[in-house]
């Protein structure tokens, strides 16, 4: 008998059917066990396809595989990673990934509080795979017969988002919850049980921990993703049939082996014969062998034993047993002799653990064999010598299942009273802490890992389980300013939502850096134009940034009934919605033109630029208590239009001011002497604009009608006969009827255009454009106010003499000469002072029209000067 038999006999065969996990962590990795069942019904409707190692949480295979064969992977522009191209065209998943952002905000609006936090997690991966479900549903539907189904790259990245979640709920429980509730224990003194050490030393030590519910979360993901079964292994069978057939039926067999088959059918016949089994019995030995490895690999080592029963070989469902850890109850507490319990796991580990790894160096055995012994005994080499071509996880899993292995053997030797055989020195170099984990990942020859552990998902998972939060807002902060990888719109709402979930845990870390990821998730909401999701992500922003970000989603809308929704909601979510829409008006009156438009059209056209400068007042608008802010912010953009002498746009903007205006501030301040000096100050501008617009207005409908309205004289016609002459009289005497008629018109528009011209230059107590004295403050420092008075006394300049013009003009054309001898009055005047504001030879202009005027009078025999009585 060879060594490798006696040392298989050791095992306590009645341990096959034992419960499997002694080394799993219950407490710890309890949410991904509630979640098992729910999580496997949902997916099973939602396989990717084929059942393979490296599924979806690689990203990069994706990228590998598609590109490689000319799929849909190819010749696009999202990266996940510096050098990689997928395509993301599908407008129905771009659909569902809209509806994420709102299905997500709703989880966050409803778990606000800290001790919530995971409630919320649980609700967002729910999220997250209910909109997987339905984007595979529609893509199968939309598949034609026959065509490979294919993965979007925003498709991919949310089942490594779901991923991701799940791992951080993994983590994060056992962190704030578990690691918070551990007190300090004492040492473990010797005892006989290796599950009572292993018990203490997973309740004491977080770190390992950690490294089972990372081996177990990747165990699951490989679960969810590959649920193919081979179902001719699930009907009980004898090993190898086949051969058993040959052997007992010699030269009757269809279907013979040309090769000399083993002579015996004990386990080790083939080894130790060095002979081959029959064909079909060595394809379904390495199909067995490759699925209980896959088995392995998704944490399920009892459906592994299942199928080697079934198929026959219960010696190796036995031999994956012996790994278990050594419990004997009867040597704990008061027992009754008289009973004896029955013994847990393998009194001789160390014996099977030693056999183990020569099994899993040996030459003799097929890889997946060897892979499954050396996952078992701590053998690295041999996983990684099939994972290597597999995915990240893959090879991480295998990292890390070692880890756990070094230190679970190395805590049972330093704490149990046996003696146990040594390992060889191999094995305890393989200790390596997750950080040289993750190195060896990034140096792996295989170019598909080494580039996978650049993805994007890759590092944050990273990061997360070293628990290194510094060094990835760091990394997503490259990302941000970069152009190596492009963050799609789901990867900023994950990044948002993790930076959210951070500060809800009260985890510290780069603080500016989270407001630049919130910042540019905000700006793809922006497009989205949605008004309550941008002003609730807003609302975690700074002040500064709010500011500028929700100014500039309010500059996107137009209508009116959304404009005063996007208040509303910027209201409920605690904004500073008055600094706001102020600065987003003043941000849009500051705005120049491309091109030179200080002149106004001659059509009187308002340009793009104007009308939206004119709309933006409408923001001032909505909210009582900001129609003081709509005068001073009209009165500077009329006080703009009227420097470009753009009249049309100024009576645009002064139409924007509601009807109500005055009376709503008059009320909401109580009395005339509680208005603020700038609301006061900006009631007169007001009135002085609205009295100058009256007054153009009025001469402009006076020219209108002296121009043309003024009837045309009947044409001169020969009169040849009596019908002609009656005729022609009738056309004269309706002539001078309309003529009279319009100049009794003309004149009473005369007056009334001559009054409203005079109540610009006659405006009551300082003048037009004047501010009136006031005990009230005034910030003379404040730069605006330093703006608003050279601006308002370059318009008396610029206005005033315009308006005497109008006035000369008006009264020469009626021939009202001696009206313009009193303007002479009116400019002279010393309260007013309206001469100041003339050129010296623009008032010396003025003064020769009116001279002529004096001159016109005397030559027409009246009197050229004013005196009392006329002016009266």
């Amino acid at each position: 008998m060879s060594t490798l038999e006696r040392s298989l006999q050791v095992l306590d065969e009645s341990t096959v059917h034992s419960n499997r996990g002694l080394l799993r962590s219950k407490e710890s990795v309890r949410y991904l066990q509630q979640h098992h069942s729910l999580e496997q019904r949902q997916l099973g409707s939602s396989l990717l396809g084929d059942s393979m190692l490296d599924s979806v949480q690689d990203v990069g295979m994706f990228r590998m595989a598609d590109s490689d064969r000319g799929g849909p992977l190819s010749g696009s522009q999202m990266s996940l990673v510096a050098g990689s191209t997928v395509s993301y065209t599908n407008a129905n998943i771009r659909e569902c990934t809209k509806q994420l952002c709102e299905e997500f905000l709703q989880v966050v609006q409803r778990y606000k509080n800290a001790s919530d936090v995971f409630d919320a997690m649980d609700e967002l991966i729910k999220s997250l795979d209910e909109t997987l479900v339905q984007i595979n549903h529609t893509a199968k539907q939309l598949l034609p017969a026959g065509r490979e189904r294919h993965l979007h790259a925003e498709e991919m990245w949310l089942n490594a988002e779901r991923d991701t979640w799940r791992l951080m709920a993994c983590l994060y429980r056992d962190r704030m919850v578990t690691q918070k509730q551990d007190n300090e224990m004492d040492d473990l003194p010797l005892v006989n049980s290796e599950q009572t050490i292993i018990s203490h030393l997973y309740v004491g030590n977080a770190n390992l921990r950690e490294y089972q519910m990372i081996v177990d979360w990747l165990e699951q993901m490989a679960l969810y993703q590959n649920q193919a079964e081979l179902s001719h292994y699930m009907s009980r069978t004898v090993a190898w049939e086949n051969t058993l057939h040959q052997m007992l039926q010699v030269g009757q067999t269809a279907f013979g082996s040309g090769r000399p088959l083993v002579k015996s059918l004990d386990p080790d016949a083939p080894i130790r014969e060095k002979r081959a089994l029959h064909d079909l019995d060595m394809e379904d030995q390495m199909q067995l062998a490759k699925q209980v490895f896959l088995d392995i690999r998704q944490g399920r080592l009892k459906e592994a034993q299942i199928k080697c029963e079934n198929y026959g070989q219960a010696w190796k469902a036995a031999m994956l047993e012996g790994w278990r850890l050594h419990h004997d109850p009867n040597y704990v507490g008061e027992k009754d002799f008289r009973t004896r319990e029955s013994i847990d796991g393998n009194p001789r580990r160390d014996l099977w653990k030693k056999f183990a790894w020569q099994m899993a160096e040996s030459r003799m055995l097929d890889p997946y064999t060897k892979a499954t012994i050396g996952s078992l005994c701590g053998h690295l080499d041999s996983m990684v010598d099939v994972l290597s071509e597999h995915s990240w996880n893959d090879v991480l899993w295998a990292y890390v299942k070692i880890q756990i292995d070094i230190r679970v053997e190395s805590e049972i030797r330093s704490h149990c009273i046996k003696s146990y055989l040594p390992m060889p020195d191999r094995y305890w170099n393989g200790k390596k802490s997750l950080e040289q984990i993750f190195d060896a990942l990034e140096a792996h020859k295989n170019v598909r890992i080494c580039m996978a552990a650049k993805d994007v998902d890759k590092v944050i998972q990273k990061y997360i389980m070293l628990d290194d939060i510094p060094e990835l807002m760091r990394i997503v902060d490259g990302w941000l300013e970069g152009t190596e990888v492009v963050l799609i719109p789901q990867m900023l709402r994950f990044l948002t939502h993790f930076v959210m979930f951070l500060r809800q845990i009260g985890k510290t870390f780069q603080e500016d850096i989270g407001d630049r990821v919130v910042k540019r998730y905000v700006e793809y909401l922006i497009t989205l134009g949605v008004p309550h999701m941008v002003a609730f992500y807003t609302a975690a922003l700074p002040p500064n940034m709010q500011l500028l970000l929700y100014s500039r989603f309010l500059e996107t809308i137009s209508d009116s009934l959304q404009r005063k929704q996007a208040l509303e909601d910027a209201y409920s979510f605690g904004l500073d919605v008055p600094t706001i829409t102020v600065y987003t008006v003043e941000r849009c009156r500051m705005m120049e033109p491309e091109t030179d438009e200080s002149a106004p059209t001659a059509s009187g056209k308002l340009t793009e630029l104007d009308q939206q400068k004119i709309f933006s007042l409408e923001w001032l608008t909505f909210y009582a208590e900001q129609r003081g802010e709509l005068l001073w912010q009209t009165n500077s953009l009329i006080r703009y239009f009227l420097a470009r002498r753009s009249i049309e746009a100024a009576r645009k903007t002064f139409a924007v001011i509601p009807a109500d205006t005055m009376e709503l501030i008059f009320t909401h301040y109580g009395s005339k002497d509680d208005i603020p000096c700038r609301e006061e100050v900006s009631i007169r501008e007001y009135l002085c604009y609205q009295t100058y617009l009256a007054a153009i207005q009025g001469y402009n409908d006076w020219s209108h009608i002296f121009y043309n309205g003024k009837p045309k004289p009947p044409p001169v016609v020969k009169i040849s006969n009596f019908t002609e002459r009656v005729t022609s009289e009738h056309r004269e005497e309706t002539y001078r009827k309309e003529l009279s008629n319009w100049e009794a018109r003309i004149a009473d528009v005369t007056t009334l255009t001559r009054d409203l011209l005079y109540n610009v230059l006659l405006f009551p107590e300082a003048g037009w454009l004047v501010d009136t004295d006031t005990m009230k403050p005034i910030p003379e420092e404040d730069e605006d106010w330093q703006n608003r008075a050279v601006q308002m006394e370059n318009l008396r300049k610029l206005c005033i003499p315009e308006i005497v013009l109008l006035l000369h003009q008006l009264h020469t054309l009626t021939d009202r000469h001696s009206e313009n001898l009193l303007l002479a009055d009116v400019l002279s005047s010393e309260s007013r002072k309206l001469y100041s504001v003339f050129p010296k030879h623009k008032l010396a202009e003025t003064l020769t029209k009116i001279a002529e005027s004096s001159l016109t009078l005397m030559n027409n025999r009246k009197d050229p000067f004013v005196g009392e009585s006329a002016k009266k």
